[in-house]
């Protein structure tokens, strides 16, 4: 026998489909979390085994530097510490870029790798793929190089015509430089966005 439709009825129904589908929801996401988590943390794991020596053991902190926190890796070999891969950002021409900086304990920039990052396809998104820009960053050593492009007045050679995804990537590993500092008991630099989002010098041919 159908239901007589009227109020009573109808929220009855509706109420009995939004408990159906809460239902299929809340299975679906116990289902999907854990894989979803896995390959994150499988995610994270490569990242930092690019950017540092071989380790045994890394063990995640959280480091404010210039009122914000950053996630930290400390990887050590077992007894000694290899260095500390640094999750930075920072925005870019397309957006949010964001990295893992490897940098070993004597505060030598050991490799970087992009994380996230919505730049220019052909252009600024060659920054996680251009070898000759990401080769500058392996050894890469703050203490006797300027952290800025060369068009800048410093050392990292720029992705061809995409200054401005550039100038975002160095600024993300100066974070990282300075987050190191400060794990280290030093006094990290006044570090802003505006070396990102620099106009460029008149006469400059960039497409971003």
């Amino acid at each position: 026998m159908a239901l007589q439709s009227n109020l009573r009825n109808m929220v009855l129904v509706l109420g009995i489909t939004c408990l159906l589908c809460s239902g299929i929801l809340g299975g679906a996401y116990v289902l999907t979390k854990a894989p979803i988590d896995a390959a994150a943390a499988q995610k994270t794991e490569r990242a930092v085994a690019q950017v540092l020596p071989f380790f045994k053991e890394v063990e995640l902190r959280t480091v404010e530097a210039d009122g914000v926190d950053y996630v930290c890796y400390e990887a050590t070999d077992g007894e000694t510490l290899v260095g500390h891969a640094i999750e930075t950002s920072t925005v870019g021409f397309g957006g949010d870029l964001k990295l893992m900086v490897g940098i070993t304990p004597d505060g030598v920039v050991y490799g970087t790798s992009v994380l996230a990052q919505a730049e220019t396809p052909g252009l600024g998104a060659k920054c996680s793929s251009d070898e000759r820009f990401i080769r500058q960053w392996q050894g890469f050593d703050p203490s006797v190089k300027k952290l800025s492009v060369v068009k800048d007045g410093g050392d990292v050679d720029a992705i061809t015509a995409s200054t401005i995804t550039s100038r975002a990537y160095t600024l993300a590993v100066a974070r990282a430089v300075n987050v190191w500092k400060v794990i280290n008991g030093g006094q990290s630099d006044a570090v802003s966005g505006a070396s990102a989002v620099s106009p460029n010098t008149e006469g400059d041919i960039d497409y971003e």
